[in-house]
């Protein structure tokens, strides 16, 4: 099994445009084969402060929204990057100041899981 995050640097003010982009999105990526699920990461910018034992908000720290997306492997992933859904899926583009930078993309391969309906890879 592998995740793929892709990490979107949101400009200030762009937040609910951009969150609303994937409530009201056409969820084709949820019929790929081999696609396991989709989770959306706001970001919560935050630091450890030592001398109170607390997390607190982090002003100047700069946040990244997350999407990321399970797969059964690598294959049906660069698969679903080919397809006309993703083409589909991909075709309505966000303006451009709605990000404050590139984005990226990172892959992981889960090699142990606690999710008992996964099992041990």
């Amino acid at each position: 099994m592998i995740v793929v995050t892709n990490r979107i640097p949101v400009a200030s003010g762009h937040e609910i445009d951009f969150e609303d982009r994937f409530r009201n999105r056409v969820h084709l990526v949820d019929q790929a084969p081999g696609f396991i699920r989709n989770e959306v990461h706001r970001p919560k910018p935050m630091k450890f402060d030592h001398e109170t034992g607390a997390f607190v908000p982090d002003p100047q720290a700069d946040g990244y929204y997350e999407v990321k997306t399970w797969w059964e492997s690598l294959d049906d992933f660069v698969a679903w990057t080919r397809s006309d859904a993703f083409a589909e899926a991909h075709a309505n583009r966000p303006p451009k100041e709605m990000f404050r930078g590139p984005s990226q993309l990172d892959v992981h391969e889960v090699f142990l899981t606690t999710d008992e309906s996964r099992g041990e890879s």
